[in-house]
């Protein structure tokens, strides 16, 4: 009875696993911070929780259906190589496809019921995760399309119309974006051309490719800024917006002087969930508490 349970146990952490819960979950945060700040920080709470599983239902749908189509890659990858369909440990791995497209029609449907809008970047976003893929050719702009449909699901369902706070919201996930994904590639580029995948930047020099993230690291401090401004914020947000932006462009910096693989590697860790995160929650508490 214990080896049935510990076996049930593995089969529901491997399938929970292809969903890549991480990533899944900051998206969903990122979501419902939109749904916030387009209500004015006081949307209706039950509206809130219907986004919050609407995006984490789609954003699992899509970044599973990547992880389904990229595991032939990733098996040739030291960093990802035993990633559950990498490693085999769901055999075949077609047995995902039912949960798969379930969670992508499920996330269509409810973003249906939220608004069309909705439904149309739910439906565009998926669209551009499976084209999005590591043997694309960059993260434009497939990848850019895709990052942007949680905040504009959240946004529309509670507030329906575009404004120049919603491109800003999206031009500061399309800059972050190629920051966050170059910069993990960059610190593990002998592994990606192992692997065989020499697009950008592993189809540069490193001395060469990191400068670009010099540069998107200024855009993202500075569409920060501008969001501020834009958007109404108070001192909370520009305080932290200019700390948060200043290490980013330090990161930076210094990745452009040493070019050493754990300096590109620690400005990763910056862009993934402290620097993208705690600009989220700061824009939140700022129109709560300010």
């Amino acid at each position: 009875m214990t080896r049935v349970k510990t076996n049930i146990y593995r089969t529901v952490r491997d399938y929970i696993q292809v969903l890549k819960p991480g990533p899944s979950l900051l998206l969903t945060f990122v979501g419902v911070c939109s749904a916030i700040i387009a209500g004015g920080g006081r949307p209706p709470l039950n509206l809130l929780l219907v986004i919050g599983v609407t995006v984490l239902v789609a954003s699992a749908g899509a970044n599973s259906i990547t992880n389904y189509l990229d595991r032939n890659i990733d098996a040739r990858m030291k960093r990802t190589r035993h990633r559950v369909l990498a490693a085999g440990r769901i055999k075949p791995p077609q047995k995902v496809l039912p949960l798969v497209i379930g969670l992508i029609v499920a996330g269509l449907v409810l973003a249906w019921r939220l608004h069309p809008l909705a439904f149309a970047a739910d439906l565009v976003g998926t669209l551009a995760s499976v084209l999005w893929r590591k043997r694309a050719t960059c993260v434009f702009p497939q990848g850019m399309l895709a990052s942007w449909s949680p905040v504009l699901m959240g946004w529309f369902a509670v507030k329906p119309s575009f404004s120049w706070e919603l491109v800003l919201l999206c031009l500061l996930i399309g800059f972050w974006l190629p920051l966050h994904v170059w910069s993990v590639m960059v610190a593990h580029r002998e592994d990606y051309l192992q692997a065989g995948l020499k697009y950008f930047p592993m189809s540069r020099e490193v001395k060469e490719a990191v400068k670009v993230f010099l540069l998107f690291s200024l855009v993202l401090y500075f569409t920060s800024l501008a969001l501020n401004f834009v958007g109404g914020f108070g001192w909370l947000y520009l305080v932290f917006a200019n700390v948060l932006g200043f290490l980013i462009v330090y990161g930076a910096v210094r990745v452009v002087v040493s070019s050493k693989p754990q300096d590109v590697w620690r400005l990763y860790k910056l862009s993934s969930y402290p620097y993208l995160g705690l600009l989220f929650v700061v824009m939140v508490l700022d129109i709560w508490l300010i």
